[in-house]
């Protein structure tokens, strides 16, 4: 139901931007505006679409948690997105997305409210190897020959 009013209500809000500031500050401003701010959207695409996966290897290493730089990277593709939509509503939710510790408040308040309803994010450390079964009995059953590794 929420979503369904937030769609509604956006076209609605940026209609009444657009009178309201457009008749402030004129129709070539305006328009300039309009263009300016899609710009600056799609070099924010751009930039994360060139150089978001070598960035985003370092960020994680730096930061040790592997969710933060994707939720991070996640919501500059939203404000560049936002900022290709013409309006000046999504104009400033997309400039409010591109400063960092504003991004870094809205992950955190979406992490706890995920964390509220019960969806919890865990991090979790995967090592990809080999055993073999050492119990007494078990090496007469071994197919395998050992590795280089083991071999004392």
């Amino acid at each position: 139901m929420w979503v369904l009013l937030g769609i509604l209500a956006v076209p609605l809000i940026e209609i009444g931007l657009f009178v309201t500031l457009g008749g402030a500050i004129g129709l070539w401003p305006t328009l300039a505006w309009v263009l300016l701010s899609a710009a600056l959207g799609l070099l924010v695409l751009k930039g994360i679409a060139t150089t978001g996966s070598v960035s985003l290897g370092r960020d994680m290493k730096d930061m040790g948690d592997p969710l933060s730089p994707i939720a991070h990277r996640v919501m500059v593709v939203m404000a560049g997105a936002l900022l290709l939509i013409p309006g000046f509503f999504t104009d400033a939710l997309g400039f409010v997305l591109l400063i960092p510790p504003l991004r870094t408040l809205v992950i955190r308040v979406v992490g706890r409210r995920l964390a509220d309803r019960g969806v919890v994010v865990t991090q979790t450390t995967v090592i990809d190897g080999e055993w073999q079964d050492v119990t007494p009995g078990a090496s007469e059953q071994r197919q395998v020959p050992p590795s280089d590794w083991t071999k004392h």
